[in-house]
């Protein structure tokens, strides 16, 4: 996955990369907004098809196989070069930590509790970057309405399993430090190079505990086929679309949209992994997607 706005560079200077610049124009057409709803949906369903692999590969394997293959395919697309600044590689060192200890946080969640569970409780952390700081009596509503719909979710007939209420409050944390550090690293790099160098970071992170879990299972051609799926469409597409997206519309706009990602996460674990929230349980999403949507859209304007 490729996009061919690459601001400062010449049109002319990609002309000959044939089938890449393709795939860029028809990319960079898409609208901004439209770039993050694909990114949304990619990334639930590509959690879906994951958690399927967990009987083969465990939660850890399949983690580390999504990272090794995107970070494979990266390099191939955009062949970064190593000359950069300190504090451009200090972005994507610190970039691609936060990416292998939030893919390892959440997939420990998802083989515990539901898929729209696990994202729900994860999304207080991009909500508390929308909020933290914050002295106006409205945004403490929002923060309210999504303690209150997290509470719903985890007290709902018996609640949720413990490990992966907290597993999912890890990825959460670590999501939060991946939304600060995507906007430096789409500011520092102009195009994915800079993804591309952070995701073999992320994927080093990943590594041992993917070995550890699973061993040779990983060199399995099965395994590998849908792993290279999961990478697709978990990796490279959504982080790649949000890269760009972010270079052409403000981080708040961003933020709107990317809160829809609870009310995808449990269409996408109904439809491909057949977990049924229950009614309450679907009120609390909706809880915390309306607080993320008031507590983005309501943001002072950036300076």
């Amino acid at each position: 996955m490729v996009t061919v706005h690459v601001e400062g560079i010449p049109e002319r200077r990609l002309s000959r990369s044939g089938p890449v610049t393709l795939a860029a124009r028809a990319f960079g057409a898409i609208p901004p907004p439209a770039l993050v709803l694909l990114g949304v949906v990619s990334v639930q369903v590509g959690a879906a098809v994951a958690k399927q692999l967990f009987t083969l590969a465990g939660a850890a394997g399949t983690v580390t196989l999504r990272l090794v293959l995107a970070a494979l395919i990266l390099l191939l697309v955009w062949r970064p070069s190593l000359r950069l600044d300190r504090r451009t590689y200090a972005v994507i060192v610190g970039y691609g930590l936060v990416l292998g200890a939030m893919n390892l946080s959440f997939y420990q969640a998802i083989k515990h509790i539901p898929l729209g569970a696990a994202v729900t409780i994860e999304f207080l952390g991009p909500l508390a970057v929308a909020v933290i700081g914050s002295r106006r009596w409205l945004d403490g509503v929002w923060a309210l309405l999504a303690a209150a719909g997290v509470l719903l979710l985890t007290r709902v007939d018996g609640g949720l399993a413990l490990p992966g209420v907290l597993f999912a409050a890890g990825a959460g944390a670590c999501w939060a430090g991946y939304i600060l550090l995507t906007a430096a690293l789409g500011s520092r790099t102009s195009d994915g190079k800079g993804l591309a160098l952070a995701m073999v970071v992320g994927a080093a992170v990943a590594l041992p505990f993917g070995v550890a879990e699973a061993g040779t299972m990983l060199l399995d051609p099965v395994v590998l086929v849908a792993g290279a799926a999961v990478a697709l469409l978990s990796s490279v597409i959504p982080y790649s679309l949000e890269l760009e997206a972010l270079r052409k519309i403000p981080p708040r706009v961003f933020g709107i949209l990317m809160s829809l990602e609870p009310a995808v996460a449990a269409l996408a674990g109904l439809l491909l992994l057949h977990e049924a929230l229950r009614p309450a349980q679907w009120v609390a999403v909706f809880c915390v997607v309306l607080a993320s949507i008031g507590a983005t859209r309501t943001a002072r304007p950036e300076v």
